[in-house]
């Protein structure tokens, strides 16, 4: 027999009913559903002026990744100042890429380092790597930043840590390790101090570079001799200038020689292909035919793209061009197809170019010898933004929670790019004495963390500078739902309703996020998205797993 419901407790019913129905859309300060307008659904009237995105009527908002963008005026609404917040969208990517992803979605002012960003790192030509490949950033600040850097240890008997690498959930660093019995290694960070060694491929001193390709980690060896850092040359003679892929453990596969060339310098994908640079060491004098780029084919096979009469050693990522950069009279060259190039240098007031990062939506380099970066305006078309203190060499650089690194020669320092051409030294990493060089060579973003790699002490240092959370493993192409929570004293992002990273802990007093600069979608500190977006949608309050549930399709 039915028991009968009280009005007042029916009432109560389909109160909390009705709220639970309610839940996605209560709190709501923006939302933009990106079919046919950009316009602001929640009656907040933050409605954005589009400048050129595809808005189909049915299947979101496409973003060209070169200068598509939407804003949205600053409103107080859109100003979280020290609560909770979030964001909530859609986001479609493709799974063969041509250029860097971008950023989501910028409220950030550069200038007081205040606000909020969500973006996916796509990092190509930090030096020799590929550090970073399809990981989603989501990352506040106010002006906050660690005053020391972290040591977390030297892998093995490294003292060059060549590169990094974000693959699978975990960091690995590619190494140097010169003497007459010892061989370049891969090691995996574990934690405070402590690497893994996941094996040394070949018989050569140095594994010089990593790149994740077709869901697994690559890596490219040389014979790096030393003297170049102006250290002993290495007793181990042997050659390198072969690419292998990581099987797990300790075990590899030779994925073939490059050619005759003694050195990997440089590894990236562009357009679902991986691409090797060479020539990082002098022996390419003897063989100045295969000094160029080559394309993996499968198997053991590469093949020649040509060389455009200089070294090619590391390899960036931009706008539907592959680019690189050469140690040769300040080289930067597109790569136009078959074996053709054009050259787009020389870089002013600089023999070697060493490192790309895309900031703002441009292409960056640092050089040598002034210890410069310069901005790429267009062919032979540079602007100079700034000498890193009085350094010599520019090297590693990584857009990282809104604001441009970069590494340095000869005191390993790490420099923030402040605008105009103002950089800031957040400290000096390598203290080895008596040696004329050391480096920042190497970086990544990990763990919501900057992780370098330097010489000559072979030390790996991070950096926490505001509260960030990054999704380490790379987001797979096509619709996928992205969350992004402050709620408390934690960030955490979701993927298709589920938690899948979060930031360290911190006190909300600490992090006012109010400024008064516009919300961007589809732009931000890094670069033009390079996708597609919709159902966007910013709260004023922290979403829970079940509304994130309900908002991404789940059960």
């Amino acid at each position: 027999m039915r028991k009968k419901v009280s009005p007042a407790i029916g009432c109560v019913l389909c109160l909390l009913a009705s709220t639970c129905l309610a839940a996605p859309n209560a709190g709501l300060v923006g939302h933009w559903k990106l079919t046919g307008d950009c316009r602001d659904s929640s009656g907040n009237g933050n409605h954005g002026t589009n400048h050129g995105v595809k808005l189909e009527q049915s299947d979101g908002a496409t973003f060209d990744g070169i200068d598509d963008y939407i804003e949205v005026p600053d409103a107080e609404s859109l100003r979280p100042g020290k609560g909770d917040f979030s964001v909530a969208v859609w986001l479609h990517t493709e799974a063969e890429l041509d250029d860097v992803l971008g950023d989501i979605l910028d409220k950030y002012d550069p200038a007081t380092r205040t606000g909020a960003t969500l973006g996916i790192m796509n990092y190509a030509g930090v030096t020799s790597a590929q550090s970073n490949w399809r990981n989603l950033a989501f990352g506040i600040d106010a002006a906050r930043i660690e005053p020391a850097w972290t040591d977390c240890g030297r892998p093995g008997n490294c003292h060059f840590v060549f590169a990094l690498a974000v693959y699978d959930g975990k960091l690995y660093a590619a190494t140097w390790e010169p003497g007459q019995d010892e061989s370049g290694h891969v090691y995996r960070y574990e934690g405070g101090s402590k690497w893994t060694d996941c094996g040394s491929p070949d018989p050569c001193n140095s594994v010089t570079s990593l790149a994740v390709y077709n869901g697994k980690l690559y890596a490219g060896v040389a014979y790096y001799g030393g003297g170049g850092s102006a250290l002993p040359e290495s007793p181990n003679k042997i050659f390198g200038g072969t690419v292998y892929r990581y099987e797990g453990g300790t075990g590899w596969t030779n994925c073939g020689k490059v050619a005759d060339v003694r050195a990997i310098g440089g590894l990236a994908v562009f357009r679902g292909k991986l691409y090797a640079g060479t020539g990082i060491s002098g022996a390419w004098r003897d063989r100045p035919r295969t000094r160029g780029m080559y394309r993996y084919d499968g198997g053991r096979k590469w093949t020649s793209c040509g060389c455009p009469g200089l070294r090619v050693v590391h390899l960036a990522v931009h706008n539907g061009q592959l680019y690189g950069m050469s140690y040769d009279g300040g080289g930067f060259f597109r790569y136009d197809g078959g074996t053709d190039w054009t050259r787009l240098g020389p870089v002013p007031e600089t023999s070697q170019v060493y490192t790309n990062a895309v900031y703002q939506g441009r292409i960056h380099v640092g050089t040598w010898p002034t210890g410069s970066v310069f901005r790429f305006d267009g062919p032979r078309n540079w602007t100079h933004r700034g000498r890193l203190g009085k350094e010599k060499e520019v090297m590693a650089m990584a857009v990282y929670n809104g604001k441009l690194y970069a590494g340095t020669l000869p005191l390993a320092e790490v420099h923030r790019y402040d605008g105009g051409t103002r950089w800031t030294s957040t400290g000096r990493l390598d203290t080895t004495p008596d040696v004329k060089y050391r480096r920042a060579w190497s970086m990544a973003v990990f763990n919501g963390r900057l992780y370098c790699g330097t010489l000559p002490s072979g030390h790996v240092y991070s950096l926490e500078a505001g509260k960030c959370a990054t999704y380490d493993r790379a987001l797979a192409p096509g619709w996928r739902h992205v969350a992004a929570v402050k709620s408390g004293d934690r960030l955490k992002l979701y993927v298709d309703g589920r938690c899948v990273a979060g930031s360290s802990r911190f006190d909300p007093a600490d992090y006012d996020l109010s400024n008064n600069v516009p919300l961007k979608i589809g732009f931000g500190q890094h670069d033009y998205l390079n996708g597609r977006l919709r159902d966007l949608r910013i709260y004023g309050r922290a979403l829970n797993e079940t509304d994130i549930r309900e908002l991404s399709g789940g059960q």
